[in-house]
């Protein structure tokens, strides 16, 4: 649709003709939805109610799926922790142990040299 011809003025201050320059209209929906309503779909996005259903079953099970590894994931580093920190503490028992026994070698020598 073109608009008739006529005079405006641009930006820069030119007088210049609509001749046929297309405008866009703005229609009224043709539904009779409540006023405030949009409604935002595409043409392929209506489904019926199985699919709607089948397709949040397959989202249910595509997260319960995920869910499930990344809870096998979290096992996995959680055990690879414990054992680090066991190694970890008989690391540190062994140190320990030898720190004591070398703390009374030094006592006893020094008690004895004492004498």
């Amino acid at each position: 649709m073109a608009v008739p011809t006529s005079i405006y003025q641009t930006s820069t201050g030119q007088y210049t003709a609509t001749g046929d320059m297309p405008t866009y209209q703005i229609r009224a929906p043709t539904t009779a939805l409540p006023q405030g309503v949009v409604m935002a779909a595409s043409p392929g996005s209506l489904h019926s109610p199985q699919q709607l259903a089948e397709e949040a079953t397959r989202k249910r099970e595509l997260r319960l799926m995920k869910n499930r590894e990344a809870a096998r994931e979290c096992r996995r580093k959680k055990k690879e922790y414990v054992k680090c920190l066991e190694n970890r503490v008989a690391v540190l028992e062994n140190q320990n142990k030898t720190l004591i026994e070398e703390l009374k070698a030094l006592k006893d020598f020094y008690c004895h040299k004492a004498e």
